[in-house]
C-alpha cells in the first residue's frame, strides 16, 4: 500500500511541475500575441498612407509605370507560405499547407513555392509542390524586418531569372476567440485590376492630392513601401496566429493537468484512508485478542 501511495505522490509532484511549465508558456504566448498584434496595428495608418499616396500617383498620371505591374502570361505561379517551426501549435502547419495546396492546385501552370519554416516546407514538398526556397521563421518583432528584406531580394532575383506571372501569399490570420483561419493575398502583379481596386479608396479631405517630384520615382518608392508593409503585416499576423494556437494548446493542457490532479488526489486520499482503516482494524483485532479469555 505504501508503494502505491509513494507512486501517486510522485505523479502528483510531476503534474504540479508540469502545470507550472504550462502556465509559464501560456504567459509567454499571451505576451507574444500582444506584441505581434501591436505591430500589425501600428502599420495600419502607415499602410493606409502608402495606399493613398499610390492613389494620388494613379489619379495624377494614369500611365505611370509601377514596379511589378507587368504580367508575364507564360510565367509560373509564385507563392510564399508562412508557417511555423515551433512546437505545441496543433494543426497550424497542416491546415495552412492543405489550404495552400488546394488553392494552387486550382490554378493552371507551373508553381514556384517559397516556404517560411521547415515544417511547412516538408508538408508542401510531400504534397508534390516544387520548393524554390526556404526562409527561417522570425522569433521576434525585430526579426521580421530582415526576413522581409531577404524575401524581397530572393523574389526579385527569381523574377529576373525565371519570371512568374502572379505571386500569392498564404498565411494563417488571427480569428475570433484566439483562433486562426488560413488566408491568401495576391501581391503581384500590380496590374490594371489592382489599380481599379486601389482607385476605390476615397481621399480623406476635400483638397486634391498632388505629387511633388518625378511621378515615376515617387511611384516606385511607394510601391517598395507597399510591398514591404504587405509582407511585414502578413508575417506578423502569421506569428500572432501561431502564438494564439500555442495559447489554446496550453489552455487544453492546463485543463487536462487539472483533471489529472483531481483524479490522482482522489486516488491518493482513497488509498491513504484504506491504509488507515487497515491499521486500525489490526489494532482493534490485536486488542480483542489480548483482552479475550
Amino acid at each position: 500500500m505504501s508503494d502505491s501511495l509513494e507512486s501517486l505522490n510522485r505523479k502528483m509532484g510531476g503534474a504540479h511541475d508540469l502545470a507550472s511549465v504550462v502556465r509559464t508558456m501560456k504567459a509567454l504566448a499571451a505576451s507574444s500575441i500582444g506584441q505581434y498584434e501591436a505591430a500589425v496595428r501600428s502599420l495600419g495608418d502607415y499602410y493606409r498612407t502608402v495606399e493613398l499616396g499610390l492613389v494620388a500617383c494613379i489619379k495624377q498620371n494614369h500611365t505611370a509605370p509601377l514596379a511589378g505591374g507587368e504580367r508575364t502570361q507564360s510565367g509560373a505561379i509564385g507563392a510564399v507560405v508562412f508557417g511555423s517551426d515551433q512546437g505545441l501549435v496543433g494543426q497550424f502547419n497542416d491546415v495552412l499547407a492543405g489550404f495552400a495546396v488546394s488553392a494552387l492546385a486550382a490554378m493552371p501552370g507551373e508553381k514556384q513555392v517559397w516556404a517560411v519554416g521547415e515544417r511547412v516546407r516538408s508538408r508542401l514538398a510531400d504534397a508534390g509542390l516544387p520548393i524554390a526556397g526556404l526562409f527561417p521563421v522570425p522569433n521576434s518583432v525585430s526579426a521580421i524586418t530582415p526576413l522581409v528584406g531577404d524575401i524581397q531580394v530572393k523574389l526579385e532575383a527569381s523574377r529576373a531569372a525565371s519570371p512568374y506571372s502572379v505571386l500569392y501569399l498564404f498565411h494563417n490570420s488571427p480569428g475570433p476567440a484566439a483562433t486562426y483561419l488560413p488566408a491568401s493575398q495576391r501581391l503581384l502583379p500590380l496590374d490594371e485590376q489592382w489599380r481599379r481596386e486601389l482607385s476605390k479608396l476615397s481621399w480623406p479631405t476635400g483638397n486634391l492630392p498632388e505629387v511633388i517630384g518625378s511621378d515615376e520615382s515617387v511611384a516606385r518608392a511607394l510601391i517598395r513601401e507597399y510591398l514591404f508593409v504587405s509582407l511585414f503585416r502578413i508575417c506578423a499576423e502569421s506569428l500572432a496566429s501561431e502564438n494564439s494556437s500555442r495559447l489554446v494548446a496550453m489552455q487544453r493542457a492546463e485543463k487536462n493537468i487539472d483533471d489529472l490532479l483531481v483524479t490522482l488526489t482522489r486516488n491518493f486520499n482513497r488509498l491513504r484512508q484504506s491504509s488507515i482503516d487497515e491499521e486500525l482494524f489490526d489494532v482493534i483485532s490485536g486488542f480483542e485478542a489480548l483482552s479475550g479469555p
